[in-house]
């Protein structure tokens, strides 16, 4: 995931993501009681990392050690509260709650996707001041540092080399930076030279995946080829896009930068093994304190997985199967442990892994009429796809001949499509859009029949705010209290029976699937009608039912002595019909 090799101190720490994320997820997609679920190396756990690497590099502490006892204790909480029923709790896990944290998890892997192309530019410049007349005159060369510094110095004698000796004139780039020589010329900058079509060309290759995967997602409501080709086309949209756009830039022959995949299979650094001392050379009392930050590790642990699962477990989604909240949760709790002692990443439930695994696994009726909409059926429930992932992803370092050829720009567009592709649903941005539509051209949501326009906009303008306030303070130095606004939404929606009636929230923040809803809502405002058409009939002198095949059935109302009830009179053409 991104940032991952930061974390690890290392600019190849992929084998120790891989072997982790393998490791974890086979065990999770055998044993869990949910294995549609997607576990990751998530944003939130990633800014905690984050925290805590810079607090051990600041205090001179060993990150690895203090890593392995806070999460050793974070796994004994964890196994702590699925023996308390905790997993209980999720029942105030609410649609408000859901949509704020699902709505951050995306907006983060768009934001990072975005960050790492623009990030490009800074590896690969480009020259934007250009003379076409004068590009013969061009060139850029290394040469020797004016004023070297000390560090510098103590450089060229690591390597046995003084200034003298360096022959400037001869290096390439990657030497050059090695020796901290300086580029002069008008074709470099001082980082290097320019590269005129790989920024460019980068930027085509992402946006035209991000673009690709769309479309061949969206290939199986199209006219061409048979149903099943169709299908198949959109069930493997992102593989067969990553599979085009790899040829294309093979073809093209630009030299985009390529995904780095270990070869060997060891420890990206050679100054520890596969099992970390959780005391190491820290002082005996941080395996006492450690207590402390596991608490926050644990409430975003928890939050993360189980605001996952219940996005996963939603209505809508039709499951047959039962949920597994306390066996999730225990799996999650015991290879967080392990993965500790072991010094790999930590995993949890990755919210938008997890809905694109469930989106891609949709049963859809067959339709053979022109026009005619498939209908979703439901799920396929399953291990095998889940297994299968974490199964590839562990094989991937033996195959890296194929893999090293995929273009970073690839994988940037892939993950802005998980992202942007996982809004889709979230009923919280459908309310957005509602602030710049007027109401004659609002779409018939079923919220807006009953609720009042301006608290829908209230409501709305609560959950942006908590999602504002989400982002921020990941973002800020004050991260560390992250879990705990994670867990403070749950609150700001009990506050909100304050200023919303029960009868609103039912409509703005039930579970149950608005399409649903809608079809109950229209069944009853029919029955209402055809009771309200049968009782002004009640004034005619004749009430004409239907009775089998075209026969009429003639009441005379005036004739009785008796009250009509309306509703026997209903019941009454019901059971004869």
């Amino acid at each position: 995931m991104f940032g991952e090799s930061q974390v690890f101190l290392s600019p190849q720490s992929a084998i120790e993501s891989l072997f982790g994320a393998s490791l974890t997820g086979i065990a999770y997609s055998l044993f869990a009681g949910q294995p549609l679920t997607i576990l990751g190396s998530t944003g939130p756990v990633l800014v905690f990392e984050k925290i805590l690497y810079k607090f051990c590099k600041d205090y001179e502490l060993s990150y690895l050690s203090l890593r392995t006892s806070i999460g050793l204790w974070t796994s004994f909480l964890c196994i702590l509260l699925v023996a308390t029923d905790a997993s209980s709790l999720v029942c105030y896990i609410t649609r408000f709650t859901e949509e704020a944290f699902a709505a951050l998890i995306c907006i983060i892997f768009i934001y990072e996707a975005l960050e790492k192309l623009f990030h490009l530019r800074k590896t690969y410049p480009f020259n934007m001041h250009n003379d076409l007349d004068r590009l013969t005159s061009y060139s850029c060369v290394c040469s020797e540092p004016l004023d070297p510094s000390n560090e510098t110095l103590e450089l060229w004698m690591t390597h046995n080399k003084s200034a003298d000796s360096i022959s400037w004139a001869n290096l390439t780039v990657r030497e050059c930076k090695t020796y901290n020589g300086v580029f002069l010329g008008s074709a470099c900058s001082d980082k290097g030279p320019y590269f005129p079509d790989v920024l460019f060309w980068c930027v085509i290759l992402f946006f035209t995946t991000f673009f690709l995967s769309s479309f061949l997602k969206q290939f199986k409501t199209k006219r061409y080829f048979p149903t099943k080709v169709r299908s198949t086309i959109s069930d493997f949209a992102v593989f067969l896009t990553i599979v085009i756009m790899v040829v294309i830039d093979y073809l093209v022959g630009v030299p985009s930068p390529k995904l780095q995949v270990p070869e060997k299979f060891e420890p990206t650094r050679s100054d520890r093994g596969w099992l970390i001392d959780p005391l190491g050379p820290n002082p005996w009392w941080t395996l006492i304190v450690a207590a402390v930050p596991s608490l926050l590790c644990t409430i975003l642990i928890f939050m993360d997985q189980q605001i996952t699962a219940v996005i996963i477990n939603r209505k809508e989604h039709k499951l047959k199967k039962g949920c597994g909240y306390h066996l999730d949760l225990l799996m999650v709790g015991i290879m967080l442990g392990i993965c500790s002692i072991m010094g790999l990443p930590w995993f949890v439930a990755a919210t938008v892994l997890s809905i694109s695994h469930v989106n891609s696994l949709k049963v859809e009726s067959e339709c053979s009429a022109p026009g005619e909409q498939p209908k979703f059926l439901g799920i396929r429930e399953q291990r095998v796809t889940g297994l299968m992932i974490f199964v590839l992803m562990g094989m991937s370092v033996f195959m890296t001949s194929v893999l090293k050829f995929i273009p970073m720009p690839v994988l940037y567009g892939v993950f802005l499509y998980m992202g942007a592709s996982s809004l889709k649903g979230i009923q919280f941005f459908d309310r957005i859009k509602l602030f710049g539509m007027p109401a004659k051209h609002q779409p018939d949501l079923i919220y807006l029949r009953y609720v009042p326009l301006w608290k829908v906009h209230i409501f709305t303008v609560v959950q942006l705010t908590c999602l504002v306030l989400l982002w921020a303070i990941k973002a800020s130095a004050a991260a560390v209290v992250f879990p705990m606004m994670v867990l403070a939404l749950v609150f700001i929606r009990k506050l909100m029976d304050l200023c919303f009636t029960k009868r609103e929230l039912s409509w703005l923040d039930d579970l149950m699937p608005e399409s649903k809803k809608k079809k109950e809502d229209d069944k009853k405002k029919k029955a209402k009608e055809e009771a309200e058409r049968m009782f002004q009939t009640v004034d005619s002198e004749t009430v004409h039912l239907p009775y089998e095949r075209s026969d009429v059935l003639e009441i005379p109302v005036k004739a009785l002595k008796y009250r009509c009830d309306i509703y026997l009179l209903f019941s009454f053409k019901v059971s004869l019909i």
